[in-house]
């Protein structure tokens, strides 16, 4: 006999899934497995893993959205494509597009226009990027966060260093990581021999 399965995942232990819960039940789960303080992107959830197992072929998967079982998309794509290859069916009660049975040409046609969607995202993210950080150079900008090491603070770290200290008192002592310090007294000596 085929059943309806319902998943549930919050992201914080403190909040409460049972308005999730409810949704799945009422739509015809018969058994719901929850997530408590689980991110998305990471496959391996306790209740998620044990939701997997439970599984059989010609059940349903219902969840109340897409984003409660992968965090990007590219896992949406991955774990839609292994419910089909099982012959799970996957539905999302407030996205009506996903009520995907991949057993049917229209539904896997279904899963690979997602596939390109999100091969397409990720390209255009990528090419944007590569687009903006290359203007930015042009204007002789560089990008990434301004470093912490202020001249003030550079200047100090190269006195404690010439006084004896450690990378590690200097950090203690500055405020800063260690690796910050190290960065930046690597980058004072290679200017110092370039001068």
């Amino acid at each position: 006999m085929n059943a309806v399965i319902g998943y549930a995942r919050v992201s914080r232990r403190e909040q409460n899934p049972a308005a999730q819960e409810a949704d799945l039940k009422e739509a015809g789960a018969t058994r719901v497995f929850v997530d408590h303080g689980e991110s998305s992107r990471i496959s391996d959830r306790p209740q998620w893993v044990a939701c997997l197992e439970y599984l059989r072929p010609g059940d349903t998967l219902v969840i109340r959205a897409l984003d409660r079982i992968a965090g990007t998309e590219r896992m949406a794509i991955e774990q839609i494509r292994e419910l089909g290859d099982r012959g799970v069916r996957l539905k999302s009660l407030t996205e009506p597009f996903l009520d995907i049975d991949t057993s049917t040409p229209m539904g896997e046609a279904i899963v690979g226009i997602l596939a390109v969607m999100a091969q397409l995202r990720v390209a255009t993210i990528r090419a944007n990027t590569r687009r903006g950080l290359e203007h930015a150079r042009a204007q002789g900008r560089v990008g990434g966060r301004p470093t912490v090491m202020t001249p003030d603070r550079l200047e100090a770290a190269v006195q404690l260093r010439n006084g004896g200290k450690t990378q590690q008192q200097i950090a203690d002592a500055l405020g800063v990581g260690r690796a910050t310090v190290g960065r930046a007294l690597r980058e004072w000596d290679r200017k110092q021999l370039t001068s």
